[in-house]
């Protein structure tokens, strides 16, 4: 287990990850292009929207939604929008990101996207699948080899 493993709330890293893309399209010149504000919005409600749904799914179950603490998991859930991506609050921050950086009009911005993925993968999901492969074993081992991790 790596330090850094389930301590940074994903919540921060994604506030982190929108203020450092910030940061970096008033550093440098960007591009503008009007009808990308559009996506923008639609990004960003469609990821708020991936991420309720997610919520509301793991609420049902009666479960925590307390990604620091995915071993206190009391179901597995599997339905809904799990049974298309393993980890949905996350592909909607995702996505929420994708949106900001679309706003802020710098194709700089981009290049933090993929250090995002990589920290989420490394330092949240994988302690997560650890962690619920101890707590459910074979029935959480099926799901990951039919579910793909963000999409």
């Amino acid at each position: 287990m790596h330090r850094l493993d389930l301590k940074v709330p994903p919540a921060v890293v994604g506030a982190v990850t929108a203020a450092g893309m910030w940061f970096l399209a008033r550093s440098l010149p960007a591009f503008a292009y009007a009808p990308l504000r559009v996506a923008t919005v639609g990004l960003g409600l469609l990821g708020v929207a991936i991420i309720g749904w997610a919520m509301l799914s793991f609420l049902e179950a009666n479960t925590t939604v307390n990604p620091m603490k995915p071993s206190s998991a009391s179901s597995l859930v599997t339905s809904g929008i799990y049974r298309h991506s393993r980890n949905p609050m996350y592909l909607g921050m995702l996505l929420i990101l994708v949106g900001w950086a679309l706003y802020l009009a710098n194709v700089l911005t981009f290049l933090v996207l993929p250090a995002f993925i990589l920290y989420m993968n490394r330092f949240q999901i994988q302690p997560e699948e650890r962690a619920l492969t101890a707590r459910f074993g074979r029935e959480y081992l099926e799901y990951m080899s039919q579910v793909h991790r963000w999409i």
